[in-house]
């Protein structure tokens, strides 16, 4: 991996320091410098949002992005360490350093982008409202006006429909299997969620339906710290997973269609 001259005479100096002290300041090391002698990333995700990440049959970790992070993490030289958390805590967990991405369907939205890095996309979809099959609800967006709308806490469903459907009745939930209970039991109208997302789930749970076309079309990108040398490395492996056919051969494996471009 190369950087550039400016950083490298950064990295040079700091080694001058740790010889001279015996203990480089955490300031002065850089976010892939400390990843790299790690030999780990630190991954958050939920493991809880399927077919993107979920516990299997086995209790293990699987998902397209799981098996994502395991073949990025290869590719950087890493060994994969999964920290699941709830959604609205993994941005938190990326802040205080208790990870060093986050992998879990994290939409590039402006005022993400301010916060933090994100990568290139690794995978673009929509916003799709889901409804119970037995009882007809919105199939619009101009539909969920005055209606009782679940979304999860933190995500970019929530913000979206705040923010474009003011009169709105928002729920928001920590996890997927609860909002989708509450819209078997009457107690909400809908629930927004990634296409992708549903399109995998109404397969499995018939008894819901996707209503109506995707809207808002979205990216999703690994987000990381403010770093601009990292995220130009995890876009370079990103770049040679595609290049490789790799990631295309994952989508096709999850969706049977390739969602990364």
């Amino acid at each position: 991996m190369r950087f550039p001259a400016r950083r490298a005479v950064i990295s040079g100096l700091g080694l001058a320091l740790l010889a001279a002290c015996g203990k480089k300041p955490d300031s002065d090391v850089s976010g892939w410098d400390r990843i790299k002698a790690s030999g780990t990333l630190r991954i958050g995700l939920e493991g809880t949002y399927p077919p993107f990440n979920f516990q299997g049959a086995d209790g293990q970790l699987t998902g397209f992005e799981v098996d994502f992070a395991k073949a990025l993490a290869a590719q950087l030289g890493l060994k994969p360490e999964f920290r699941p958390a709830p959604f609205a805590g993994l941005l938190g967990a990326l802040e205080s350093g208790r990870v060093d991405v986050v992998i879990n369907q994290i939409t590039i939205t402006p005022d993400r982008k301010d916060k933090y890095d994100f990568s290139e996309p690794y995978t673009i979809s929509g916003i799709q409202i889901i409804t119970l099959k037995a009882k007809p609800g919105p199939s619009n967006p101009d539909e969920l006006a005055g209606k009782k709308v679940g979304v999860g806490l933190g995500t970019n469903y929530e913000q979206w429909l705040r923010a474009n459907v003011p009169t709105a009745d928002v729920r928001t939930y920590d996890d997927d299997p609860t909002k989708y209970q509450d819209l078997k039991a009457g107690r909400i109208d809908a629930v927004l969620n990634d296409r992708l997302v549903a399109a995998d789930f109404v397969k499995t749970s018939p008894e819901f339906v996707a209503s109506g076309p995707p809207f808002a079309a979205q990216g999703a990108g690994v987000a990381m710290k403010k770093d601009a040398a990292l995220k130009v490395i995890i876009d370079q492996a990103i770049d040679a997973l595609r290049a490789s056919g790799k990631l295309s051969a994952m989508s096709q494996q999850w969706f049977g269609m390739d969602v990364t471009r």
